[in-house]
């Protein structure tokens, strides 16, 4: 069977972290879209290395070690020594790919990854390109992460890209790097850059013939959807992985403050290889924050605060600055491969539904419950109201999103608690006023609840269903 795990917002919801959790369970966990700009932060308990319950012993600070890791581009299910497959989906930077290897086996890991053959390949000079076409963009620009996500996926949809299996072969890598690299020497020339080692086909050559024979001799490369679909035979179970959430979703977000791909469960089809039948059989389970975050320029109709060069003209709510302090502070909301502190927001249903359609979602883990204890009001945008009625969920055109007025429901806070002591008696033990909210979020979108997130670790994780035995 799949289970395939989707962001509802803006990324940054979590997904690692439940990857970790459930991936316990099993053989192989599939990054289907992305690159390395998505960071994942997977905290792993020490005293839960087995990935076994943790015993309320084990729950005691003085005794309880947990170790982080941040990958950007190695499936999360890594740390757990499953299996984990770039899908064709993906664009793949080899140096980043082979640094966390071997930055995990520095760590004790033996991480086994497998790299589609079909998966396309970041050049630097895709690097060398972001920045300038970001900058040429003005008000347009989405705050990439300069890391070349979107002029690699440029270049696969313009058929000039580079594939892994390209690397494979040396006659073919220098073909196609005959053919590419004059074009981006042009390109280079309209926006004033220079070029370098980053447009000299020998350089490149020579590097990225080094990237294909190590992947060979490592084993890594694959044909991903018959490597997929032969474990499926053989009765394993797969865990597919999005980057970044539905709302970054080239198709279905805030065009054109958007990703270059589709992290949405119809990706999870196109980027593994694995038919639409497969996954839509599967559990797509949803992963949200109680409250709102993202990195980077567009409109956040409940934003609080104000983000100096993310937050657009107009946008926020300055009054609101010291609140939004307090919750990125609380839940670290910087990001992971950026460092760039998030904009925060209130949770926005609209959108929940709106990622609940478009993924048909069978579940959903609303996560970070515990950063909004403390407070004594906690607010969510029920709707909106545009041109004087009432929108259940989001328009398709970003500009009349961000004329949304949301209208608030609120609740009462919730005390701090002993969050591992919660996580691990289960979801009765939650709050009362935090099991009201999470139960709301459950009954507006209808989707039932898998999963509270109270903390960043494995072990402060309630489960209230594994999917993988629904």
């Amino acid at each position: 069977m799949t289970v395939t795990i989707v962001g509802t917002q803006f990324g940054d919801e979590g997904k690692g972290g439940m990857v970790d959790v459930w991936s316990g369970t099993a053989d192989v966990v599939v990054r289907y879209q992305g690159g390395d700009n998505a960071g994942h932060t997977v905290v792993h308990d020490d005293a839960a290395a087995d990935g076994g319950t943790v015993s309320a012993s084990a729950t005691d600070s003085s005794i309880q070690t947990s170790t982080e890791y941040a990958l950007s581009l190695v499936p999360s299910g890594a740390v757990r020594g499953k299996t984990g497959v770039l899908g064709n989906g993906c664009v793949v930077n080899p140096e980043t790919l082979f640094a966390e290897i071997d930055a995990l086996r520095d760590r004790g890991l033996d991480p086994d990854v497998r790299v589609a053959e079909r998966a396309h390949v970041i050049l630097p000079y895709h690097r060398v390109l972001d920045g300038s076409e970001e900058e040429a963009k003005g008000e347009l620009a989405v705050g990439t992460t300069g890391n070349g996500i979107g002029p690699a996926y440029e270049d696969k949809a313009a058929r000039r890209g580079v594939r892994i299996g390209d690397l494979l072969d040396p006659a073919v890598l220098r073909e196609r790097l005959e053919y590419v690299v004059p074009h981006k020497r042009a390109l280079a020339d309209v926006h004033g850059v220079e070029t370098g080692a980053a447009f000299a086909v020998e350089e490149l050559y020579e590097q990225y013939r080094r990237y294909g024979e190590r992947l060979a001799e490592d084993g890594m490369t694959v044909d991903a959807g018959a490597f997929l679909a032969d474990r499926l035979d053989a009765g394993e179970k797969l865990m597919l992985e999005g980057a970044q959430g539905t709302h970054l979703d080239i198709d279905h977000g805030t065009y054109p403050y958007v990703t270059s791909s589709n992290p949405t469960a119809g990706g999870a089809t196109t980027g593994s290889g694995l038919g639409p039948g497969v996954v839509g059989e599967g559990e797509i389970v949803g992963i949200a924050k109680a409250y709102l975050s993202r990195v980077g320029t567009g409109p956040l109709p409940t934003e609080l605060g104000f983000v100096e060069g993310q937050t657009p003209a107009g946008g926020g709510d300055p009054d609101a600055g010291e609140l939004a302090d307090d919750i990125r502070e609380a839940g670290g909301e910087y990001g992971t491969v950026t460092g760039r502190p998030r904009r925060i927001g209130w949770l926005d249903l609209p959108q929940l539904r709106h990622a609940a359609r478009v993924n048909g979602l069978t579940g959903i883990t609303l996560n970070h419950v515990d950063t909004l204890a403390g407070l004594d009001t906690v607010r969510a945008a029920h709707s909106y109201e545009l041109d004087g009625a009432e929108r259940s969920t989001v328009p398709a055109a970003t500009e009349r999103w961000a004329a949304c007025e949301p209208q608030y429901r609120e609740f009462e806070g919730w005390s701090e608690a002993d969050w591992a002591a919660i996580a691990a008696e289960g979801y009765d033990a939650l709050p009362a006023n935090a099991r009201t909210y999470v139960e709301y979020v459950s009954e507006a979108i209808d989707v039932p609840v898998y999963a509270v997130g109270v903390g960043p670790d494995r072990a402060r994780t309630v489960i209230v269903e594994d999917p993988f035995e629904g």
